[in-house]
């Protein structure tokens, strides 16, 4: 089904992403202008998948009666994406039911709450307010924006008796939320949804409380409970408030107190506002009467425009308070936690910190200093004397981390480009000159081994490195078009690909293995026991230590993410050294990862040439992984070199020779672009190209034909340019062995039918190339191009075996791809084509979650997915015995 979604906010991203998973075609997204330059995540996340994306200021103005009207330009813009059905997750703009009303299946959209009930922008507030038993969510037919439209769906839950707003929407409104939009969607495409009018019985329209905090005023007449309800139903915003001793107190966190009142240990605050005259302050919060004699907690409290905790409230401050921390305030707040003198360098955990130690360091240096620190930032530095240091640049607004860097600064692509060009150890960039040559004694093997074995990304909690991770992702997407602006230049990259394929992907790949972070698991296994004792047996799944990585210049970003982000969530440091010829987004990334706080030492970026720096790698006793993406030839040598320095663990991505197989009976107008994308994509330069088709005879001239046609349309040009399709070569010597690759292929009786030449125009441009009549024993058979140069063959019919044979002749075996409608021989086909990935009916559908890497001489080894992690990861046994 066509469906236009028109909405915001991360609760619309997933929406957005559970119909795709569904198979339904998102035609447009509508959603909000940007925010101070900040696109709202719906965009993002659309654009990622190239679906058009609109951000209207308004969908209606006053006409000269006015009266609101549909703007007709935004009319005939939306009907121009010819939906078939509106979906409204989140929306806050009011959308006219000229459009609401203009698809065939109309629109749908979400309310949390069970309608008719609760109708209006505040509807979590109100049930929780108005002490309900029940929650839930209404998915309805759109009307004319009073909510009053026909249900489809609806889904409810208990209200737990301390939820909140945040609590209940995130454990059940918005994940079941989404989950409901999806089967709504699915119940209309089915032609199953139902119309059921809403009931005028129990139907309520509760004003937007935020729009008036008159209403967020506590009334001293209610009961604990109401109290209660009160409260955690205006939780965060917009906050329940009363005037205490003159002044706006704004209460937040309420909990039902049934502890004795007044506590054991307490502070009694008089009041003149509060019925009873007093308020109790003790050490979890603040006592607030209800009309009953019963009391509400709250854990927060907000007086004038300061926050603070319940408990301090009362608490006259110090004439003159002071917002310098000092080493003497420092001392009383780590002494108070570890009940301890306090030295300049002593640590934190080793002085008996705990983990709730940190959350109460936390929270009274943000008291005491206003300086908002983070738990991470204490592991980071768990020193006394660091730990104040950096509360003070948080005081100094050294919050925000510089890099300090000689930059190279370009205007490009209608930006200005700023990036790094030195080489990039142990956290800061510095030239080449001050380190030592790349030896066995190199200098950066031995800062990584420190790294690893002291430094803070081993010590630091998986959960805690999964969010730096994520951080990181999140820098690459607010940089997504300086980074695709670089690889373009870098490598010759289509710039909407590399916005979308080299830093989409790459972005996506930080974001899985974030997640995978505290996840990585051992197993207990049951053993013999050495009788009378008995015994236990568990693995630990445990970081190699230092890695390097080395990888090639066609998808510079891509394939450094592909391989760091595993590296990293597993625990190792890295050294990584990009392909000579492409080494910007690297460095460019380098400076991201400082900003995301990845400690020093942790990722290392070392330029240079593969004889040199490469080869350091693979021979230093201190590296005990390579991680390796080239050629088949080279990764020999790699494999050689490893195996006698340390017998270090390796993983091999080479060359490929991918077959792709047409059968007579596909979808040949499907295939005719699959194809072509299957060998054109990236100009050629990709691993995975189909570097042999194999098309039925009986099809076979047609389809030549077509292919021809289909690769005539790209537009060659600069790859700065959003209508270029097809961009340079990625430097002069690939360019040369593309020319000679074809001439070879000629030579052994291959006819060029499109293509096959040097373009005549400035720059290192060699078109889509189509060779046929391909023989088995021609060079373009045999050999790789690594360019855009389709090499064609045919085969019979019916001899189904024979092309399996003639597919398989290759000592590659990175992938493969079968098209046909017969959905057994295709499986029949797959099962026997010996590719670490096999394609059917599709090319090129790498996903994060999935597996990569070949068979043969194309390499051992995954990249993506889970099975990514083993290859940073050694198991260790251990037994006990008790």
């Amino acid at each position: 089904m066509k469906i236009a979604i028109i909405g915001q906010s991360a609760f619309g991203v997933d929406v957005y992403k559970a119909l795709r998973k569904n198979g339904h075609e998102i035609v447009v997204v509508f959603t909000i202008p940007d925010k101070n330059g900040r696109e709202d995540l719906l965009a993002l996340e659309a654009a990622k998948d190239g679906v058009p994306v609109q951000k209207p200021a308004r969908w209606r103005k006053k006409n000269a009666e006015g009266k609101f009207e549909v703007i007709p330009d935004m009319l005939k813009l939306y009907l121009s994406y010819g939906a078939e059905l509106n979906v409204l997750p989140f929306c806050t703009q009011f959308i006219p039911l000229e459009v609401t009303e203009a698809p065939k299946y109309k629109s749908i959209i979400y309310h949390p709450s069970l309608l008719p009930k609760h109708r209006g922008a505040s509807a979590i507030n109100w049930t929780l307010i108005e002490g309900d038993k029940e929650a839930g969510l209404s998915i309805f037919w759109a009307d004319d924006g009073l909510d009053t439209g026909p249900i489809l769906l609806q889904k409810s839950c208990k209200v737990e008796e301390n939820d909140t707003l945040n609590s209940l929407y995130t454990r059940f409104l918005y994940p079941a939320g989404v989950e409901a939009m999806a089967e709504a969607v699915e119940l209309i495409a089915a032609g199953k949804a139902p119309r059921i009018t809403q009931p005028t019985e129990g139907a309520s329209y509760e004003p937007y409380i935020t729009a008036k905090p008159e209403l967020a005023e506590i009334d001293w007449k209610k009961t604990q409970q109401q109290l209660h309800n009160f409260i955690r139903g205006n939780d965060k915003v917009p906050g329940a408030w009363a005037m205490i001793n003159g002044e706006k107190i704004t209460m937040f966190g309420s909990s039902l107190w049934k502890g004795p009142v007044p506590p054991p240990s307490h502070r009694e605050v008089e009041t003149v506002d509060v019925p009873g005259g007093k308020v109790y302050a003790h050490d979890t919060g603040l006592l607030l009467p209800g009309s009953d004699g019963r009391w509400v907690n709250v854990d927060t409290v907000k007086v004038g425009s300061k926050t603070i905790p319940a408990h301090k409230f009362g608490l006259q401050e110090e004439e003159g308070e002071k917002l310098v921390y000092t080493e003497e305030e420092a001392k009383k707040i780590w002494e108070a936690i570890l009940k301890q003198p306090v030295t300049e360098d002593m640590d934190f955990f080793e002085a008996g910190g705990t983990s709730a130690d940190v959350t109460r360091l936390v929270e009274e240096i943000k008291f005491n200093a206003k300086a908002e620190l983070e738990n991470t930032d204490v592991y980071m530095a768990p020193k006394f004397g660091e730990n104040s240091e950096a509360v003070i640049r948080k005081l100094r607004g050294g919050d925000n981390i510089t890099v300090t860097y000689d930059p190279i600064i370009m205007n490009v692509n209608n930006m200005e480009l700023k990036f790094p060009h030195e080489l990039f150890i142990d956290g800061k960039f510095q030239a080449s000159a001050s380190g030592r040559s790349p030896t066995k004694n190199w200098a950066i093997c031995d800062l990584q081994a420190s790294a690893f074995e002291n430094g803070e990304w081993r010590k630091m909690s998986a959960r805690d490195r999964g969010k730096k991770l994520y951080k990181l992702a999140d820098l690459m997407e607010q940089h997504k078009e300086e980074l695709a602006t670089l690889e373009s230049l870098d490598s010759g990259a289509v710039y909407t690909l590399a916005l979308k394929t080299h830093v989409g992907m790459s972005i996506d790949v930080w974001r899985y293995f974030a997640g995978w972070c505290d996840k990585i698991e051992g197993h207990t296994i049951p053993i013999s026991n050495a009788r009378p004792n008995f015994n236990l047996t568990y693995t630990k799944r445990e970081p190699v230590g230092v890695v390097g990585l080395i990888t090639p210049w066609n998808y510079p970003l891509m394939m450094l993410s592909w391989k760091m982000a595993a590296c990293l969530a597993a625990g190792n440091t890295v050294i990584h050294k990009p392909a000579q010829v492409t080494p910007l987004t690297a460095l460019k990334f380098a400076e991201l990862s400082v900003l995301a706080g990845i400690p020093n030492g942790v990722i290392n970026i070392i330029t240079g040439s593969g004889s040199q720096i490469g080869q350091a790698l693979t021979e230093h006793p201190d590296v005990r992984k390579i991680g390796f993406t080239g050629s088949t030839e080279i990764g020999a040598t790699v494999m050689a070199s490893c195996a006698r320095s340390n017998i270090k663990k390796v993983s091999l991505e080479l060359g490929g020779k991918s077959p792709l197989i047409i059968f007579a009976d596909t979808d040949i107008d499907r295939a005719v672009k699959q194809t072509c994308n299957a060998v054109f994509f990236n100009k050629g330069e990709n691993c995975i190209a189909a570097g042999r088709i194999f098309v039925a005879n009986s099809i076979h001239d047609d389809f030549l034909k077509r292919l021809i046609e289909e690769a005539q349309k790209y537009v060659i040009g600069d790859p700065l340019d959003r209508s270029t399709a097809h961009g340079p070569q990625n430097h002069k010597a690939h360019l040369d062995k593309l020319v000679d690759y074809v001439k070879k292929s000629v030579a052994g009786g291959a006819k060029v039918v499109l293509g096959g030449e040097r373009m005549p125009r400035p720059g290192l441009f060699f078109p889509p190339t189509i060779l046929a009549e391909v023989d088995d024993e021609n060079f373009a058979a045999i050999e790789e191009s690594f360019g855009p140069i389709m090499c064609v063959s045919r085969f019979d019919d019916e001899d189904v075996d024979g092309v399996i044979r003639r597919a398989n002749r290759t000592e590659f075996g990175l992938a493969a791809g079968v098209f046909s409608k017969d959905v057994s021989k295709v499986l029949r086909v797959a099962d026997r084509l010996q590719a670490g990935t096999v394609f059917i009916n599709t090319y090129q559908k790498t996903d994060v979650a999935a597996p990569f890497g070949g068979f043969k001489q194309s390499g051992f080894g995954k990249d993506l997915g889970a099975e990514a992690l083993n290859e940073y990861l050694q198991t260790k046994t251990v037994t006990i015995e008790y």
